[in-house]
């Protein structure tokens, strides 16, 4: 399974919500590691909040717009959606 894979309907969406979060976890485990670790190992810090900003996909807004809609999607594909 490849968790960079994006889905076809949604700008910041995954393919499977399992995905969506295990990318969100390492980012957050990285930037946890990074803030604590700044000033001494303050260039692997840097390489930790970069690798982080790419497991997000870009910021964690970003990130949480894409679970929103990875969501959403999963609800279309489940048959769970609400039309009014």
């Amino acid at each position: 399974m490849n968790f960079f894979k994006r889905s076809d309907s949604g700008l910041f969406a995954s393919r499977s919500l399992f995905a969506h979060l295990s990318r969100g976890a390492v980012a957050i485990v990285l930037l946890a590691w990074a803030i604590d670790h700044q000033t001494s190992h303050p260039l692997l810090s840097l390489s930790a909040g970069i690798a982080a900003l790419v497991a997000f996909r870009g910021c964690p807004v970003c990130w949480t717009i894409g679970l929103a809609e990875t969501w959403v999607q999963r609800g279309k594909v489940l048959g769970i959606t609400r039309e009014r």
